[in-house]
């Protein structure tokens, strides 16, 4: 009796371990999701009952440029910033991943920092570092002779996008080098020192040897800059408030407006809805490009 007891507890305890996560998920993701769903159809202040509407609101974000552009925007600032920032990552993960490397624990820290700093503090620094009149950015730039008069960093809609592109940039290099850092650990040595042995230098085996072995998290890196990009809120909420001619505008902080201050909470549910289905077909997208 006993045995079988044991036995069953055995069996029972990686169900049981698991049950408060399905039971979050459920909870807090997959119920909002479906309530997200029956609202898009639906028009809705957030008091009164609701009205459907079915399709309405679909049609309506169809012919809506302005959600167009907020998608526009996230394509500009994902192409100035999420290259480089990959690049940027996995080049200083190669450098802290070299075994002569001295004071490894304190670039890692150093580098990854701002990812945990407070966004806000940081889109306060950036709003200062990009003023027009009295920005330290101008200034170099005017010093250095680069530019004759100050950039409007946060006043012409290019200018906007690249500011918040350098933020986002700052913020998630850190973290992206980190999990470059943990794939480059999982190579075994072997295989660098059996090419080394067969005549290869270097460039051939990071070439043959590194990419290769760092497809998996080239994929999750790149899936969720993606999503993180398309996603912005905070950075240009605070910096510019979506500003100047809703050049910085995103389709989350576009989602915000239309719910919390038009109080059109059918029409943001049916943007939450196509940006769920959007980020779907850029994953999917995304993992056949880098299918093995």
């Amino acid at each position: 009796m006993f045995g079988r007891r044991w036995q069953f507890q055995y069996k029972a305890a990686p169900y049981v371990l698991i049950l408060p996560f399905f039971l979050s998920f459920f909870l807090f993701s997959f119920i909002p999701l479906i309530f997200s769903f029956y609202t898009s159809m639906t028009r809705w202040n957030g008091f009164e009952d609701r009205e459907f509407v079915g399709l309405m609101n679909f049609q309506r974000l169809l012919a809506d440029q302005l959600f167009w552009k907020t998608l526009w925007n996230s394509v500009i600032i994902f192409v100035l910033h999420v290259p480089l920032m990959l690049f940027l990552a996995l080049t200083l993960a190669v450098l802290l991943n070299r075994p002569l490397m001295r004071a490894k624990g304190f670039y890692r820290t150093s580098i990854f920092l701002p990812n945990v700093i407070n966004v806000v503090a940081i889109v306060f620094v950036f709003s200062l570092l990009f003023n027009k009149q009295d920005g330290l950015v101008n200034t170099l730039l005017l010093s250095a002779g680069f530019i004759q008069e100050p950039i409007g960093w946060l006043e012409t809609e290019f200018w906007s996008r690249v500011s918040v592109a350098l933020m986002v940039l700052y913020r998630w290099t850190g973290y992206n080098m980190i999990l470059f850092l943990a794939g480059l650990q999982t190579i075994p040595r072997e295989l660098y020192e059996s090419a080394y042995v067969d005549g290869a230098n270097g460039v051939q085996a990071f070439w043959r040897i590194t990419l290769p072995n760092m497809r998996r998290i080239f994929l999750f890196c790149s899936v969720l800059s993606t999503i993180g990009t398309f996603a912005l809120f905070t950075e240009p909420y605070v910096l510019t408030n979506g500003g100047p001619l809703y050049a910085t505008m995103t389709p989350i902080l576009y989602l915000y407006q239309e719910a919390f201050m038009n109080l059109s909470f059918g029409y943001a549910s049916a943007i939450a809805v196509a940006f769920f289905f959007i980020m779907m077909l850029l994953t999917i997208l995304q993992l056949r490009v880098f299918k093995d």
